[in-house]
């Protein structure tokens, strides 16, 4: 089992930055390839940048060029730095963990932490 714990979420303007954080632990916690998706009320699921088990990353058309994905391997934390947010990137976001990554398909998940951009 793999526990994840998500932090940095917060609210902002349109055009602000925030950095989420995701500590990952448990039984083989290190081994699985990680990532983020979001659900805002009434709105499917998204995915919205994984970090593959191969080093590559895979990024949301609606994020690419504004959200950066990145690993601390050392403490085997996630993040998702958000840049020039929007107000449509409100939403809850999930640290997911292991399963399908490429498809933001994950065996785990944390709480979420609420990210809210006004206008």
């Amino acid at each position: 089992q793999v526990q994840l714990v998500e932090s940095g979420g917060g609210s902002v303007q349109a055009g602000g930055s925030l950095r989420l954080s995701c500590a990952a632990s448990g039984y083989r916690a290190s081994s699985y390839c990680m990532g983020w998706f979001r659900q805002a009320p009434g709105k499917e699921r998204e995915g919205v940048a994984s970090l593959l088990s191969d080093g590559n990353t895979l990024y949301a058309a609606s994020v690419k060029g504004r959200f950066t994905i990145s690993k601390d391997y050392a403490t085997n934390t996630l993040y998702l730095q958000m840049n020039s947010l929007k107000p449509e990137d409100t939403a809850m976001y999930y640290c997911g963990s292991g399963g399908y990554c490429s498809v933001y398909e994950y065996y785990f998940r944390g709480q979420g932490t609420q990210v809210t951009v006004s206008s």
